[in-house]
């Protein structure tokens, strides 16, 4: 099937067709009918399956139609996400497709001045994209109204959960018609989130996506057994062997990011970081330098990470190994997506080991081991100029071990460019 085949309005297929888009993924195909149908929905499908467009593309057809016929004052859809990021990347994705309708959207969050999102509420708002606190503030102030709502949208469910949201969200609904629809997304479920869901939703339409394997098929994920201390001689090798390559690196915490940084930067990597201690504006700035390329290679914590949407990211690095298995999937989930090809690398210390055992139970499959042989690591943490052994090399070596040894070379040239 085909997006022209859905009954939508023409000027969202041709926003589609614009992106490059022709025929939906899993999540997509399997959505968007019932949405615009007006059914209860609890989607479940690996991050990076296309999950926003999913439920924007019939949301925006369905608003559309509504304001065609009359519209009506208030706002008509609310979607609630976990960050500010997701908050402006999911309004962008409603941006793209709803060129051309007679529907307005916009996002709103905190650590920005509060005026100018008043201002714009106040000119009429039909979807406005939100995260909890501002949304409540705003509400407590008398400038937001939720008795219109006819769609709401909770996106990144189990990420609201762990951050503590719960309590808002049944607060949510409180302000809300009992006559909704309602679309409960997420890309990862345990007992808790289904409890929630099926305390919002009438009768949903459940959708799982490849519920055995959450993560993505587009993407190749390898862990490499490395000591904590030599972790930047491995980040600094990668780098260097794919200076045009976008990386997206995970740490544990604000603390760790910073240094991870610094230590790139004795060795002359330029590299930005992504946490909850760099203010609001900057946070943007620097997403906005590793989307168009001026900066190719981020170090973030899973919090201010988690969700983004970034185009084109070649490698996800699990510098350290995160808390939770769920955030396994959601870290490597960063590349690999919609149709586009990823590879993940986790460096694994002795004391990680046990979180490596517990995500790969959470996956129910082992990740592939880059086996590196003494001598090879040693050659790794010289790092001179003159090496010859190169990831590329381990991992075709891993992947074919029937071609032999490939032919060792100098990657002095390529570091030289």
């Amino acid at each position: 099937m085909k997006f022209d085949n859905y009954n939508i309005n023409d000027n969202i297929k041709e926003a589609i067709r614009r992106e490059g888009y022709k025929k939906p993924t899993d999540i997509q195909f399997k959505a968007i009918p019932h949405i615009l149908s007006g059914e209860d929905l609890l989607a479940i499908a690996q991050t990076g399956t296309g999950k926003t467009a999913a439920f924007a593309i019939p949301i925006l057809d369905i608003v559309h139609r509504q304001n065609l016929k009359k519209r009506s004052e208030g706002i008509k859809c609310l979607v609630m996400v976990p960050t500010r990021e997701l908050a402006i990347q999911i309004n962008d994705v409603f941006t793209t497709f709803g060129k051309k309708l007679n529907v307005t959207n916009f996002s709103i969050f905190g650590g920005v001045d509060q005026d100018p999102q008043i201002n714009k509420l106040n000119k009429g708002v039909d979807i406005l994209v939100t995260t909890p606190g501002r949304m409540f503030d705003l509400v407590s102030q008398g400038h937001i109204k939720l008795n219109r709502i006819q769609i709401l949208v909770l996106d990144e469910a189990d990420h609201m959960l762990d951050l503590g949201f719960l309590k808002d969200i049944q607060q949510l609904i409180r302000f809300l018609p009992k006559r909704r629809q309602t679309l409960f997304i997420s890309a990862t479920i345990n007992p808790k989130i289904k409890k929630l869901a099926y305390s919002l939703v009438n009768k949903p339409v459940r959708i799982q996506i490849s519920p055995k394997d959450p993560v993505s098929k587009n993407v190749d994920h390898f862990v490499i057994y490395v000591e904590m201390d030599d972790k930047r001689f491995f980040l600094e090798r990668l780098v260097k062997e794919n200076p045009s390559d976008k990386m997206l690196v995970f740490v544990r915490t604000k603390v760790r990011a910073e240094r991870v940084k610094k230590a790139m930067e004795r060795v002359k990597i330029s590299a930005t970081t992504l946490h909850g201690d760099i203010e609001q504006k900057d946070r943007l700035a620097v997403l906005k330098d590793f989307t168009s390329g001026l900066s190719n290679l981020l170090i973030a914590t899973d919090l201010s990470a988690r969700g983004i949407d970034i185009p084109k990211i070649n490698y996800v690095i699990n510098y350290d190994l995160p808390d939770k298995a769920e955030n396994y999937v959601h870290r490597v989930g960063r590349t690999g997506r919609g149709r586009s090809k990823g590879t993940a690398f986790t460096f694994c210390s002795k004391d990680e080991k046990p979180m490596l055992n517990t995500i790969q139970k959470y996956l129910d499959k082992e990740i592939k081991v880059i086996k590196i042989k003494p001598e090879d690591k040693r050659e790794i943490v010289d790092l001179t100029d003159e090496t010859k052994l190169t990831m590329d090399d381990i991992i075709d070596h891993l992947e074919h071990p029937q071609r032999g040894k490939r032919k060792k070379r100098s990657t002095k040239k390529k570091y030289d460019k």
